[in-house]
């Protein structure tokens, strides 16, 4: 069977996918944004695309993103008729949509079969927008408006999609109920035998210091400081937890750019204006104690979330982070906002701690509190394992499930 997959960020979200299905006997090729992509990943062919022109300087507010995305459709609908007249026909199209690159790819292969990534639906209730009051939006009178608009690319995807996947059932159930029903929920999976935990993990930092699991270490980690990961809350919590635990070290992990919502409206980064906001109820002696790694490899993050004695994990009713499922995965004891789509995984007091996301006494509170109590962080990092383990499994859950859900669509 001929297999394309279309993703911007080639392998991303079908890093564990696409290998297997090339280990299957499949023809697998993949279309990617990438400037200069290799000839081939994992023996999977790569095909490039750019965008053929850039977006507006001058267009009305509400479609700008959807002229983005028409563009990034349009470029890969050229290189899918390039491929067509040499005579390349596939019998399914994996593809994630939130770019738009798929949008067009039906009109150039109306027999393959296509199944759509299905991450999030946008929506006025119960999801990101209008969550933290903090940060309203720029215009909110006119939020129904451009929301509708913003959600054309899903609807487009809607009418020639055979089937989606979505990595959580309350991802999935953003979606409307018209598509809802096409919808498998299967997660990318979690190799939980690699992401295990490690008693004699060490890390280096500050030149001459190795941090070791005797030591008090505390955790936060984001691909990006933000707020809709929770930084703000993080931040304004530390001036309590430094004063409170003399002996702890605090990590934090991530760059200063934006993943998700804006940027600051008078220029740079979240990671600085909340760093100055706590900095002088912190004193230098209990600043130094807090460290951050920026950007790091994944071995490093890795021995970072083994290193953590408690893990802090936020987000506003959002897209799940694969790093929580990690940190659950490696036994770290987790402290965790109350929002929806975090109460899928963690279980107050039995896989973790849940607050409410902006209550900044009740973080510190429970961080403190389990740092006072190992036998307490043991048992909710035993149990948060043993849940990965029996549900987000690569090899045993979620490889399979996806590979199930490739079959029903070709069958």
């Amino acid at each position: 069977m001929r297999i394309l997959f279309i993703h911007q960020n080639f392998p991303g979200q079908f890093r564990h996918l696409a290998p297997a299905l090339l280990k299957r006997g499949h023809d697998v090729t993949a279309m990617t944004m990438m400037k200069a992509p290799p000839a081939q990943w994992q023996g999977i062919k790569l095909i490039g695309y750019r965008a053929l022109r850039s977006s507006s300087k001058v267009i009305h507010p509400w479609i700008a993103d959807l002229e983005t995305k028409t563009i990034r459709g349009e470029s890969c609908y050229r290189v899918a008729m390039q491929l067509r007249a040499n005579g390349y026909n596939p019998d399914l199209i994996v593809a994630h949509p939130g770019w738009g690159e798929s949008m067009f790819v039906k009109d150039v292969w109306p027999e393959a079969k296509l199944g759509i990534y299905c991450e999030f639906y946008y929506s006025l209730n119960g999801t990101d927008i209008g969550f933290d009051p903090e940060f309203p939006t720029r215009d909110p009178q006119s939020d129904a408006c451009r929301i509708r608009i913003k959600n054309l690319n899903n609807q487009l995807h809607f009418t020639i999609a055979d089937a989606g996947l979505s990595p959580t059932k309350w991802q999935a159930d953003t979606f409307p109920e018209t598509f809802r029903s096409k919808i498998s929920v299967v997660h990318d999976g979690i190799h939980t035998g690699m992401v295990t935990p490690e008693v004699s993990v060490s890390f280096p930092i500050g030149g001459d210091r190795t941090l070791t699991r005797s030591d008090e270490v505390i955790t936060f980690v984001n691909r990006n400081l933000e707020p809709y990961r929770g930084y703000h809350i993080f931040m304004r919590a530390l001036p309590e937890i430094l004063a409170r635990r003399p002996g702890a070290t605090v990590l934090i992990v991530g760059g200063d750019a934006v993943s998700y919502g804006s940027k600051p409206v008078d220029g740079g980064s979240w990671k600085k204006i909340f760093a100055e906001e706590v900095r002088s109820q912190i004193s230098d002696a209990d600043w130094n104690r807090v460290h951050y790694l920026g950007k790091v490899s994944y071995d490093r993050f890795l021995a970072i979330l083994q290193l953590s004695a408690v893990h802090v994990y936020l987000t506003y009713p959002f897209v799940l982070s694969w790093s929580l499922l990690e940190a659950m995965s490696v036994g770290c004891a987790i402290v965790a906002s109350d929002t929806p789509p975090v109460r899928e995984v963690i279980r107050h007091d039995e896989t973790g701690c849940l607050v409410d996301f902006f209550d900044v006494k009740a973080l510190a509170e429970n961080v403190c509190s389990l740092l006072d109590d190992p036998d307490k962080r043991s048992a909710l990092g035993s149990q948060a394992r043993l849940f990965v383990q029996e549900r987000y499994d690569l090899e045993r859950v979620c490889l399979p499930g996806q590979i199930a859900w490739v079959e029903r669509m070709m069958s």
